[in-house]
């Protein structure tokens, strides 16, 4: 935090907030209920059948007064996570949000379908599923903090790993973790490109589960998306549709241990296959494996990482070689 204290100040044009996207569902057959909202109050009944709105999404803005970024910045997070990734640090730093505001991007994050400030529905009604919740152990040795199964109990973390693993910072990262569904795919993607019609043409940047979402967004809304960041991107987009990605610079980072883990190789061969295809169809897409630039110790919370500007000084600069910063 002292570091963030002497930083310089941001002056900003302006900052706010807005939820956008959704479509309305009907809901029948449930039975009424009695419920009392506040201990002594007076019950009230309560019909749950009826038209909802489900699939919105939460947008928070801050624009710089004197921006250098061509095109707003538009952070979109993972499975479980909210746009507090990009916001802060478990150590209490300052996030990448911070980092691009101050060299003059106009900076969005978001919290997406069923997270955070987002409207919620009806579970499982609406959602068509349950939410998947994570113990503590999970994110240490699933998002390669831990060095493999049975990690977190030992205590034991990869080599040299830029993660706070401190027991106070870790818990700060665990506060964040919200439910997350496997059903709401769709309703995110929509949510998403409703974001894109209203902010128009955007820098996406994106992370993990929404590694899907920013490759078909761009796929969707070609003339909308200027470049395309993806950080160790979960899945990939539609391979009918690569050619649509021809005219979007993309840039795909990966950070270390991923050899070592069960799952990350195959994850991360499917997206470089993916981005081949691209290449095949005409599109330009570098990607970057982090330790082959010398750059070690990244788990998969890249953002969050103790070298995490020095990270986000790489996609600055590609950014700028792109011509998306003046």
């Amino acid at each position: 935090m002292s570091g963030a204290a002497r930083a310089e100040p941001v002056t900003l044009e302006r900052w706010g907030s807005f939820h956008v996207g959704g479509r309305e569902v009907v809901i029948s057959g449930q039975p009424v209920r009695e419920v009392t909202f506040t201990p002594g109050g007076v019950p009230a009944k309560v019909d749950p059948n009826g038209t909802y709105l489900m699939g919105g999404m939460y947008a928070q803005y801050m624009i710089p007064a004197n921006p250098r970024g061509r095109f707003p910045l538009l952070m979109w997070h993972g499975g479980g996570l909210t746009g507090v990734t990009w916001e802060t640090t478990p150590d209490g730093r300052e996030g990448w949000q911070h980092f691009f505001l101050r060299r003059g991007w106009p900076v969005y994050t978001s919290d997406a379908v069923e997270r955070g400030r987002a409207g919620w529905g009806m579970l499982p009604e609406q959602t068509g599923g349950t939410a998947v919740v994570l113990p503590l152990d999970n994110p240490w040795e699933r998002f390669r903090i831990g060095d493999g199964p049975g990690s977190f109990a030992r205590g034991s973390t990869n080599p040299g790993v830029q993660f706070p693993t401190d027991p106070e910072s870790y818990r700060n990262f665990i506060r964040q973790n919200v439910p997350r569904f496997t059903t709401t795919d769709a309703l995110t993607l929509e949510a998403y490109l409703a974001l894109l019609d209203r902010v128009g043409p955007s820098v996406v940047m994106v992370h993990s589960q929404a590694g899907q979402f920013g490759w078909r967004a761009a796929q969707e809304r070609p003339e909308k998306v200027r470049a395309l960041v993806l950080v160790e991107p979960a899945a990939v987009g539609d391979p009918a549709k690569v050619a649509a990605l021809k005219d979007i610079p993309v840039l795909m980072l990966y950070g270390d241990y991923i050899a070592t883990d069960a799952r990350w190789p195959t994850i991360r061969a499917n997206g470089l296959r993916f981005a081949e295809a691209v290449r095949a169809a005409g599109g330009t897409v570098d990607w970057v494996d982090l330790p082959e630039r010398g750059i070690s110790g990244n788990s998969h919370m890249i953002m969050m990482d103790r070298n995490s500007d020095q990270v986000a000084g790489l996609i600055q600069d590609w950014l700028a070689a792109k011509g998306l910063w003046r």
